[in-house]
């Protein structure tokens, strides 16, 4: 339940409800906001949770997982795996379950200014962006062209002013910088310097990480400033499924946690491919290569913040395509969302993307399915929620500014129905029925639960069609394409500091102009 009461609802007047409808609603009154808790979606039965855990128990005690690196096979025998003759590492079922019992559940993702953090305790759910989509899409010419750093900036600009996008996980790669290490480095540049929300990232190689550590380092004012609030977290696709380590990527890892950022142990097997064809043995198997992680992340060090990041992906299995936008996604993610409650664990999945090229009722449909049905599950963190288009290889700006909306609507489902005394308005019913207008338009009730109770669209078009001529028929794309430009006509307030900057640019080779 997720209470949005107002205290003293009739007090003040008519006056003073148009008063206060002028003015922004506190935190707590607001019809959404980020972490509102979910719990009411479980496509799995008790039963069929406790037949996932169980199997992916077996599964690790058994099967294991091959290729991982020196460093991480010392880590993991330390901790009690066995190393078999065969390479693959196994893990016992007392020293995954002793290692649940002792992770950290209290993970907070920080945002640079204090003003977004994201706390990922029980089922509080937040929606982002993700991905590493190769591509832009340009809604006036309906083409692909490849995406940029100042792509990548604008985006998290966009982001820094959508109230219902709460993270900014890279959702493009900078394909017009062709050195890996400096690609890493503008990706962090171009997003931080685009945004105060909580940012993450990944890392092609792990000597990569420490010159971006330093420039963190030197963004928030020092280490120790860093290790108090870490900004920025690691993206990590640690498994290549099914059921191998991806060896530099846990290298990658390992330095991550060693530097106080945050990890976010993906395993993003597709189903038919690179995971069971089935539902259920599809988020068994990420079940278990996320364990393997997790324990792999304590062996490290214990406690360290993790996000138990199943992400199986769905196939049209006639073709092999990834089909993201299916009704199997929405049940993958949303079973995934079910397991990280039943370990307490902050979790995150993949909800919203499209398999559609353009924002359009394709997109619509296929990105509210898996986003609401997400969010009712509870889960922490919802990656690509907003702009990604043909299967994770396009983002759009104007999908972007449009997802606000749509995933406005999907948390009020979060938010769920509230039943109070206030809420089942019997006395409205009396005051209107019996003397009153018999209709509660204008009521002061009605009136002072109109901003609070409701979410109303920004770009969404609600005007009759009588309206709607009269206005010049607005186009849902041109609104969008409006916004963004009014977006992007102005300087980024989570730019940085002149000084700043010219010591970032002179440390590192920054390819956004100054």
């Amino acid at each position: 339940m997720n209470d949005q009461s107002r205290n003293s609802p009739r007090s003040g007047g008519r006056a003073a409800r148009r008063a206060a409808r002028a003015s922004a609603l506190p935190d707590h009154l607001r019809p959404v906001r980020p972490g509102m808790e979910s719990s009411s979606y479980n496509p799995l039965s008790p039963q069929d949770v406790q037949r996932i855990h169980t199997a992916a128990l077996t599964a690790l005690e058994t099967i294991g997982l091959a290729d991982a690196p020196q460093s991480g096979i010392d880590y993991l025998v330390a901790a009690g795996c066995t190393l078999g003759d065969d390479g693959r590492i196994r893990f016992p079922r007392a020293l995954v379950e002793d290692t649940l019992a002792k992770a950290n559940r209290s993970v907070t993702l920080y945002s640079r200014d204090g003003k977004t953090d994201l706390d990922l305790s029980g089922p509080r759910v937040h929606y982002g962006t993700a991905g590493a989509a190769v591509s832009v899409v340009d809604v006036h010419g309906r083409e692909y062209r490849d995406s940029t750093v100042q792509d990548l900036h604008d985006a998290s600009r966009i982001c820094q002013q959508l109230d219902n996008i709460h993270f900014v996980q890279r959702p493009m790669v900078c394909r017009d910088i062709t050195d890996n290490l400096e690609m890493d480095l503008n990706t962090i540049y171009a997003c931080c310097s685009g945004t105060y929300k909580h940012v993450g990232t990944s890392f092609t190689d792990p000597s990569y990480v420490a010159p971006a550590i330093e420039m963190l380092h030197m963004i928030a004012g020092g280490e120790d400033k860093w290790r108090e609030r870490p900004f920025v977290s690691n993206s990590n696709c640690f498994v290549v499924p099914p059921l191998k380590f991806a060896t530099e990527s846990c290298e990658v890892m390992e330095e991550c946690i060693k530097a106080g950022m945050p990890v976010l142990l993906l395993s993003a097997g597709m189903a038919g491919a690179t995971a069971p064809s089935t539902v259920a043995g599809a988020i068994t198997q990420a079940t278990a290569e996320c364990l393997a992680g997790l324990v792999y992340v304590n062996a490290v060090s214990p406690g360290a913040p993790a996000i138990f990041g199943t992400w199986p992906f769905g196939l049209d299995l006639r073709t092999g395509a990834m089909s993201v936008g299916s009704g199997e996604q929405a049940l993958l993610s949303a079973g995934c969302a079910q397991m990280h409650r039943f370990y307490d664990l902050p979790g995150g999945t993949a909800a919203g993307a499209s398999d559609s090229k353009l924002p359009d009722m394709q997109a619509g449909w296929e990105q509210m399915c898996s986003a609401v049905m997400t969010g009712l599950s509870g889960a922490n963190m919802i990656y690509e929620s907003a702009g990604m288009h043909a299967s994770l290889l396009g983002f759009c700006l104007e999908s972007l500014i449009l997802g606000d909306d749509l995933i406005g609507q999907a948390l009020r489902c979060v938010r769920g129905i509230e039943v109070t005394d206030e809420a089942l308005a019997l006395d409205q019913m009396a005051e209107v029925c019996m003397g009153g207008p018999g209709h509660y338009l204008g009521t002061d009730a009605t009136l002072s639960r109109m901003q609070a109770d409701y979410v109303y669209p920004n770009l969404g078009d609600r005007t009759s069609p009588k309206e709607w001529a009269e206005l010049d028929k607005p186009d849902l794309i041109e609104k969008a394409i409006a916004r963004k430009d009014a977006i992007l006509s102005e300087r980024s307030p989570a730019r940085f500091d002149p000084l700043l900057d010219a010591e970032l640019r002179a440390k590192f080779n920054i390819h956004l102009p100054a």
